[in-house]
C-alpha cells in the first residue's frame, strides 16, 4: 500500500481570491491499495486510515477522495453494482 497524507481544497467566494489548499482536519495518513484501472485511465484505489475509515479515491486528482465507515462505502459499492447509477452512465 502507498501512503499519503490528505489536504482539502477550501474555496474562495468570487473575489478573485484564489483557492489554496490546507490540510485536512486533522492531517490523516492514508494507506492506499494498488489502484484499480478499467478502460483507459479511468483509475480508482481503495484506502483505509488508522482510525478505520474508508477511503475511494482517483489516481488523476491524489488529494481528492470519498471517505467514510467501511460499512457505508461498502453500502455504496453494492448499491452502484446494483444498478443504483446506472442512470449516470
Amino acid at each position: 500500500m502507498n501512503s499519503t497524507t490528505a489536504t482539502v481544497l477550501t474555496s474562495a467566494p468570487s473575489t478573485g481570491i484564489p483557492v489554496v489548499p490546507r490540510p485536512a482536519h486533522p492531517a490523516v495518513e492514508i494507506d492506499w491499495d494498488e489502484a484499480f484501472c478499467s478502460e483507459g485511465a479511468n483509475c480508482f484505489r481503495f484506502g483505509l486510515d488508522d482510525a478505520g475509515r474508508a477511503y475511494i479515491g482517483s489516481t488523476l486528482a491524489p488529494g481528492a477522495y470519498v471517505s467514510d465507515s467501511v460499512e457505508a462505502l461498502r453500502a455504496l459499492i453494492c448499491a452502484v453494482k446494483a444498478g443504483a447509477a446506472d442512470h449516470l452512465l
